[in-house]
């Protein structure tokens, strides 16, 4: 058979395979090799039947060749037959090993002598998929090892490797991903792993990206700067066209954008943010996370109902469907639902933060500490770079009295995530139960300093909290003031009121506390404390009216 008869087959098994004509690629690739012998049209036969799903076969067309090991496509190739086959020990062995350190940088591999079959201008990116393919089997070797043996010791192994893959090809995005949605970095270590990458010049839009992507705790007009920046970024590749194309509608960066918002507590802002990007992209993953976790916070269970069973419709085997089923139930306070859902999304993925989470607070909720700690606990081991759990594990301590136990969590949690203004608040806390008023001031003047925008109402019990502070310190004035100014972020606060009430009560100004007291006592009229200090203050008030040195004066 001529060359040109050749040629023309394999532009026919390019053509079936672009058509998803599998069958049709495999015979025709089959009869391609059988003429040719040749490494690319062997390589060509069993990409089709990768793409067939005929693992096994597309394994041993490849482990039969007698340059499997030196050429690193097939290689890759045929670790991940073996990666869709499950046999993590064989794929392993494919892929070879290499030193890697605690920073990401790869010391010796044992590729550094093969020899490649492809062309010079090829070798950069056949090498970045050959360790990208090692990272991701190794992290799904971990998982599976952790579920099913229990063992977890390999995980160090897995950052390093990630961190490798990224380093070596600043566009290999799978493994920043990877870093990012399992939590195996802190938010330090994300931001130090970015400053080290070495971006090409036309590649600055993508720096800014990644920014944009890790934990954002920066004050509000840094982040906001980043995101101007990137909605700036333009490319007109038709000259006579005057339509200029910008990422400021692009659904990734505005799902950044809603997940910030979401962290800043502004959830309205976010919700309906979400909702227009999900009409344009109903089945972005990100955005819709992030969309059911502004839904809990506003309380709007309708909207939770229909997600979770779009999603169960859609995407029944995918851990985020039935975590949305769990939102639903955590919303209407059904807890023993919400718990199952919790735990089945976890079970089906194991890579998957939000749903050990939820099934914690679902326990939490409850008051089932013992289980709610074993579920932060589990999450906290899984996924090293979150510090949520940590956090979580502190509350519960917190909430049966064991403050110093707590504390010790706090500051754990503060380690991960140095920037979360929610880390000092706790620290606040528990700092003002052991009496240490000082120091809960310090922690609490922390939390407001790390607010990365305008202070809101979420914020007001952290205000309530350092007033509280400041009234055990009798520093009277600066404790109203606070009280104050925690009115003018919700008024309908009893814990401001009263607080505010027994401070003027404190200070003798029975009139004023009285006020705040009858103020109290309106939004929950059989509150004790304030029922029995108004009753207090108007005796006070009596006593003094009769007072014959007030009457003199």
């Amino acid at each position: 058979m001529r060359e040109e008869e050749i040629e023309k087959l394999r532009g026919v098994v390019r053509d079936c395979l672009s058509k998803h004509l599998y069958s049709s690629a495999i015979f025709f690739a089959d009869k391609v090799a059988a003429f040719t012998s040749d490494p690319a049209d062997i390589y060509m036969q069993a990409q089709a039947l990768f793409l067939g799903h005929h693992y096994r076969r597309a394994f041993h067309l490849l482990n039969a060749s007698q340059i499997v090991l030196r050429d690193l496509r097939f290689r890759y190739l045929a670790a991940k037959c073996l990666e869709e086959l499950k046999e993590w020990d064989q794929c392993l062995l494919m892929l070879g090993d290499a030193k890697v350190d605690e920073h990401g940088n790869v010391n010796d591999t044992k590729d550094c002598n093969v020899m490649y079959l492809d062309k010079e201008g090829e070798d950069r990116e056949i090498r970045r998929c050959c360790k990208l393919s090692s990272d991701r089997s190794l992290q799904r070797y971990a998982f599976y090892e952790e579920r099913h043996m229990k063992l977890w010791k390999i995980v160090p192994r897995l950052d390093f490797a990630y961190k490798a893959a990224i380093k070596a090809d600043p566009l290999c995005y799978e493994a920043l991903e990877c870093l990012i949605e399992n939590h195996m970095l802190t938010s330090e270590e994300e931001a130090t792993l970015l400053s080290s990458l070495q971006f090409a010049p036309e590649d600055g839009w993508l720096s800014s990206f990644y920014s944009c992507l890790i934990k954002k705790y920066d004050k509000e007009t840094v982040v906001e700067a980043k995101f101007t920046e990137l909605e700036k970024q333009s490319c007109n590749i038709n000259p006579s066209d005057p339509v200029i194309c910008t990422l400021k509608n692009n659904t990734d960066l505005l799902a950044c954008k809603a997940e910030y918002y979401h962290q800043c507590g502004e959830y309205q802002k976010c919700f309906e943010l979400t909702k227009i990007l999900l009409e344009k992209d109903p089945f972005h993953v990100k955005c819709t996370l992030v969309h059911l976790a502004a839904a809990m916070e506003l309380g709007n269970s309708n909207e939770l109902y229909l997600m979770a069973c779009n999603l169960v419709k859609d995407y029944p085997q995918k851990g985020l469907s039935w975590f949305a089923v769990g939102c639903y139930y955590y919303c209407i306070k059904k807890y023993d639902q919400s718990r199952r859902y919790f735990s089945k999304a976890a079970n089906l993925d194991g890579t998957f933060p939000p749903a050990l989470i939820g099934c914690g607070n679902a326990y939490a909720a409850q008051e089932e500490g013992d289980q709610a700690m074993l579920a932060y606990r589990t999450a906290a081991r899984l996924f090293p770079g979150c510090h949520l759990p940590t956090l979580y594990i502190g509350m519960e301590y917190m909430r049966t009295h064991s403050f110093k136990l707590a504390e010790q969590f706090f500051m754990q949690a503060k380690i991960i995530c140095p920037s979360d203004p929610h880390v000092y608040n706790e620290l606040g806390v528990v700092a003002y139960h052991m009496k240490e008023y000082n120091k809960a001031v310090w922690w609490f003047q922390k939390t407001l300093s790390h607010i990365p925008s305008s202070l809101s109402e979420m914020w007001e019990p952290t205000i309530v909290n350092l007033a509280h502070a400041y009234r055990k310190l009798k520093m009277y004035h600066e404790a109203i003031s606070h009280y104050e100014k925690a009115l003018t972020l919700s008024n309908r606060s009893l814990s401001t009121y009263a607080g505010l009430a027994y401070t003027y009560h404190l200070q003798d100004s029975f009139p004023v506390a009285i006020t705040y007291y009858h103020k109290a006592l309106q939004l929950k009229p059989d509150d004790q404390f304030c029922t029995e200090m108004l009753t207090m203050a108007l005796v006070d008030e009596a006593r003094r009216g009769l007072d014959p040195r007030n009457e003199s004066r």
